[in-house]
């Protein structure tokens, strides 16, 4: 293992984020202070001091979004536990100080890096280039290369293949959710929020949709888009989610599947004042966002589409510990246990259960190929 100049183990870096809502999160961050140093969650066994490591940078709002990064967080916790790594961990404030929290762990001879979200596409493809000894990984991006001068000419471009790219058949876990709406709906009528309106997010509406026409290929779906690039705040809109939720609500709509991050929650507080529970459910993403949820709208969620963000973090981790770490692209799938469906709160009955389990054997196979695309 390469030296180091270790922060304290134990230690994290973070920075507490300006309010989220409607604001964007750019606009507000100080580019010129460097990130700041604090307490992280402490571990039960802490790990060796000469164990690899691990630099983990969060997506915007970072730990504790009980969703995406939270997902991450589980990946790099369980391996601080059983693979005795020492682990790192920052969140940015927004796009302007990625690049120096990512040279911070450079600093600091992080074996690995890894990047939350495809936000920090730009920042690992010029750390990877600059740093061809580290390894690094990011979620969500495919980053294979880095242009280093003119943006036209692809003849100067850098490939880099210390760099793992983890991404994920949203759409796979989708359409498994979108089956279960359309199994348990009393109305015949769902609905899809999704937190900005771009490609990654088309994943899961698209699978969405499949799922639910696959069981009824009659049943009425609505779909409504918090934000547009290049604004990125409908990942972070609490109260927009709740408002564009409840309207669906309002319109007849029972259950409704959120890809949303933190402005998820919205749904989950419209779906509790919808209805009563059974009559109206609302449907988390990324993590069993059951497990997480306020006590008073647990009886809301019928089941979350999970995206194993954890999954792909430890075993990445756990290359680096072993020596065997890859760069290139990684998907994380239904047959690697990459994207499926929670059933904490006992909520779908087992024949439901029993029908998800066999359109998920139907798409491991290949019987069913579900589309990326956008529905028109």
């Amino acid at each position: 293992m390469k030296s180091k100049h270790l922060l304290a183990a134990g230690l994290a870096v973070s920075l507490v984020l300006a309010a989220c809502g409607g604001d964007d999160d750019t606009a507000s961050s100080d580019t010129t202070a460097a990130p700041t140093v604090t307490d992280a969650p402490e571990a039960t066994d802490p790990p060796a001091a000469d164990g690899a490591t691990v630099g983990l940078l969060f997506d915007l709002t970072g730990r504790g979004d009980k969703s995406f990064n939270d997902s991450a967080a589980a990946g790099l916790d369980k391996a601080t536990a059983e693979l005795g790594i020492v682990p790192s961990e920052s969140a940015p404030s927004g796009d302007d100080d990625r690049a120096p929290r990512l040279q911070l762990f450079v600093d600091d001879g992080q074996d690995l890096i890894v990047g939350v979200g495809f936000l920090w596409a730009n920042a690992i493809a010029a750390g990877a280039a600059a740093n061809p000894d580290t390894h690094f990984a990011i979620v969500d991006s495919v980053v294979a290369s880095y242009d280093n001068a003119t943006p036209d000419d692809t003849t100067d471009d850098v490939a880099l293949d210390n760099v793992a790219s983890l991404v994920f058949a949203e759409e796979q876990g989708s359409f498994l959710v979108g089956a279960a709406a359309a199994l348990m709906s009393k109305t015949g009528k769902i609905g899809f929020v999704g937190g900005v309106d771009f490609d990654l997010i088309h994943k899961f509406e698209a699978g969405y949709y499949a799922g639910a026409q696959a069981v009824n290929p009659d049943i009425e779906i609505i779909s409504s888009y918090v934000s547009q690039p290049p604004d990125f705040s409908g990942f972070t809109d609490t109260a927009k989610g709740k408002e564009i939720a409840s309207q669906m609500y309002a319109d007849g709509a029972d259950i409704i599947y959120h890809a949303a991050g933190q402005t998820g929650n919205g749904v989950f507080e419209a779906a509790a004042e919808a209805g009563a529970p059974g009559e109206v459910w609302a449907i988390g993403v990324d993590s069993d966002q059951y497990l997480a949820a306020a006590p008073e709208v647990q009886p809301y969620i019928l089941t979350s589409m999970l995206k194993r963000v954890d999954v792909s973090v430890y075993e990445t981790i756990a290359t680096e510990v072993d020596g065997s770490f890859a760069g290139g692209v990684q998907v994380f799938d239904l047959s690697r246990d990459g994207v499926g469906y929670s059933t904490s709160g006992d909520f779908l009955p087992q024949d439901v259960i029993d029908q998800l389990e066999a359109f998920k054997t139907q798409i491991i196979a290949g019987d069913i190929v579900v589309p990326t695309d956008k529905p028109s």
